[in-house]
């Protein structure tokens, strides 16, 4: 197996829906990704069944990443709020079977967005709410054949799980090596002090990994050290999605929650073609 390229449908529409979809399919293809990382923000607007006829045309493969919103916090003292939670997880867990996923990805353990100076007994419980919350959803996803990819975010974006050894102790709480770890450059470059060292620590935790520059602009255009990430990919054996994530800064919800306050880029096509070209450059396609 070989790493396989991805964009997000972040980059091309949002909220995502069968509507977009074969634009959205027609355009990742004639970028040159294999995959497509469909984003479910709201979920009564896509469908398994115009995903996998897309797929199906393009020959594009299909990822699931989930939106995560105070509705759907698995981490909430309330428990039907958690449970509203873990609804739409299963709900992604679901499509993503159907559709051949391999996971489903995102920040799943809190809202995003929340930040609160929280006492650590405050914080410990919060977690394990979280925990117990994933590791019911990693047993639904297992008869499905689907993992959990558990994103860190920046400090800027959630205040509980933010680096990848705070994700490692978080799987540990969950307790089932069906629940993993999804690493973003983005993230990395303003958490962690070493990005080659995050990616060897996450080591055969990691699930899923998107890419984006310290801008959330194209790879390759920023100073992400980049050689030391995919050097590292290498030495933990990756071999998986390499999804292009950036967002659309005309979706204002969107770019609220992310802070993108200025265009990252020329274009979302510019980004995407920039991506791919970048890249291509260390993993070209196979010839076999």
């Amino acid at each position: 197996m070989t790493n396989v390229l991805g964009l997000s449908t972040f980059v091309l529409a949002s909220p995502f829906s069968d509507a977009d979809a074969t634009s959205a399919f027609d355009r990742t293809a004639a970028f040159g990704y294999e995959v497509i990382e469909v984003c479910i923000e709201d979920p009564a607007l896509v469908s398994a069944a115009v995903l996998t006829e897309n797929a199906d045309r393009t020959g594009l493969s299909v990822g699931i990443c989930g939106a995560f919103g105070p509705d759907r916090d698995v981490s909430h003292p309330d428990a039907d709020v958690r449970e509203r939670g873990l609804a739409y997880l299963r709900h992604c867990i679901e499509l993503a079977a159907a559709v051949g996923s391999p996971h489903v990805a995102g920040p799943m353990y809190a809202p995003t967005g929340q930040a609160r100076l929280l006492e650590p007994a405050e914080r410990d419980a919060q977690l394990r709410r979280a925990a117990d919350s994933l590791a019911r959803a990693a047993e639904y996803g297992a008869g499905r054949g689907v993992e959990l990819a558990i994103e860190p975010l920046n400090r800027f974006e959630t205040d509980l799980v933010n680096t990848v050894e705070q994700a490692l102790d978080l799987c540990e709480r969950i307790g089932d090596p069906r629940a993993g770890l999804l690493i973003d450059t983005f993230h990395m470059n303003i958490e962690e002090k070493r990005l080659g060292d995050a990616v060897r620590l996450a080591g055969d935790r990691v699930r899923h990994v998107q890419v984006a520059e310290n801008d959330r602009g194209t790879p390759g255009s920023g100073h992400v050290p980049w050689d030391e990430f995919f050097d590292a990919l290498d030495d933990i054996g990756y071999r998986g999605q390499i999804v292009v994530e950036s967002f659309l800064p005309t979706v204002r919800e969107i770019a609220r929650a992310v802070s993108l306050w200025r265009p990252v880029a020329e274009s979302m096509d510019a980004l995407a073609e920039g991506g791919i070209s970048f890249l291509r450059q260390r993993f070209p396609r196979s010839t076999t």
